[in-house]
């Protein structure tokens, strides 16, 4: 990282920025060019890694290209605002990236936790996914960063 300053070197501090983040960005190996496609996340520390859940459909080119390479690159971001400094503008943010594989648990309970980390996640704590019409239709996907970085500029 070239402006050490900025770094986030603490992966509590790390593992909040991810937590906060309302989107993340998946980088996938596509056929010819890398593919990026937004998830909303659902976090939590495993085993001392930061995980990330995330829901869509059983099928579609993300699926495809996952299944063939799992290899991703994660990254989220909060932008805070722009200002006025003394050399110029810039941004006020934070950030994480961190690389892991992708895979699509099968254990009905794996899955159910992650959706429940996702509902309550959102504020809908108490929202009956049993009950739910989509759920034959949602695949859960895990991604295991094995490695994560962060960094922000606030002030």
């Amino acid at each position: 990282m070239r402006n050490k300053k900025r770094e986030v070197t603490d992966v509590k501090e790390i593992f909040d920025i991810l937590s906060r983040c309302d989107t993340v960005r998946i980088g996938i190996q596509g056929e010819s060019f890398p593919y990026i496609v937004p998830v909303t996340p659902a976090v939590e520390m495993a085993e001392g890694k930061a995980v990330v859940y995330f829901h869509c459909a059983k099928e579609g080119m993300k699926i495809d290209l996952l299944r063939a390479n799992p290899n991703v690159c994660v990254e989220g971001d909060i932008f805070i605002k722009t200002e006025k400094t003394a050399h110029g503008i810039t941004t006020r943010y934070e950030s994480v990236i961190g690389f892991g594989r992708c895979e699509f648990p099968e254990d009905e309970a794996e899955i159910i936790k992650a959706l429940r980390l996702l509902v309550e996640q959102y504020g809908y704590p108490d929202f009956p996914l049993e009950n739910c019409k989509s759920l034959p239709h949602v695949l859960v996907g895990k991604i295991v960063l094995d490695e994560i970085t962060g960094k922000r500029n606030l002030a």
